[in-house]
């Protein structure tokens, strides 16, 4: 039988070459880049694991128009921020990457300007509203006969947990938590609690300083 080589026959057989390379060629590169997705897919990040020390408290100074017990842990410090005012501090915890900023304001006696601080207090709160999720507020009856707003704020918020104090005649204070980290507060939560833990024993020692 004589063969056929007229060259639309030749042509298909090139062709036909050509589809089986290629399919080599996809098989090859499919299955080397499942190999490299099963032996080099990213893990998961995973964060180091934070030792919280036992609480220890220390007092005040007399110097401030307001005392309580806050941590040993933490370096107090006059506030250095351009819009800080006499007897604002804050509290550091350096290793923990947090920080209490307390902000007093005095009332004398003016029901105007203690409406003033409230809503300036509640307004600092609703700030974060773009990226808390929820904000839970309570009023608390304190150990010296007073009452305290506190704010817990979910979500990716540099502030989730906040108070304002005040004895509606001279004194008004305001507390706020800050972290410097991007991190996720859900992986902080041990930290929070604990400082958290903190601010409240502040408020359930707190006296004024008439």
């Amino acid at each position: 039988m004589k063969s056929d080589n007229t060259p639309l026959t030749k042509v298909r057989y090139i062709l036909l070459v050509r589809k089986i390379i290629f399919g080599f060629a996809v098989t090859f590169s499919s299955l080397f880049l499942i190999s490299c997705e099963s032996e080099f897919s990213p893990k998961p990040k995973g964060f180091n694991r934070i030792e919280l020390p036992d609480p220890v408290y220390i007092q005040l100074p007399d110097s401030l128009p307001y005392k309580f017990s806050y941590s040993a842990f933490a370096k107090m410090s006059s506030d250095s921020s351009w819009i800080s005012e006499r007897y604002w501090i804050d509290l550091t915890y350096l290793e923990l990457g947090a920080t209490i900023q307390l902000t007093y304001k005095p009332i004398e006696n003016n029901k105007k300007i203690l409406a003033e601080y409230l809503a300036d207090s509640y307004n600092l709160t609703s700030k974060h509203n773009v990226k808390a999720y929820a904000i839970d507020e309570a009023v608390v009856n304190l150990p010296n006969g007073g009452q305290a707003t506190i704010m817990e704020l979910s979500g990716e918020v540099p502030s989730p947990f906040q108070f304002h104090v005040t004895d509606s005649v001279n004194h008004f204070l305001r507390g706020a938590l800050y972290f410097k980290t991007a991190t996720k507060n859900d992986s902080l939560a041990p930290v929070i609690n604990y400082v958290k833990n903190d601010m409240i024993r502040m408020l359930n020692t707190l006296e004024w300083n008439d």
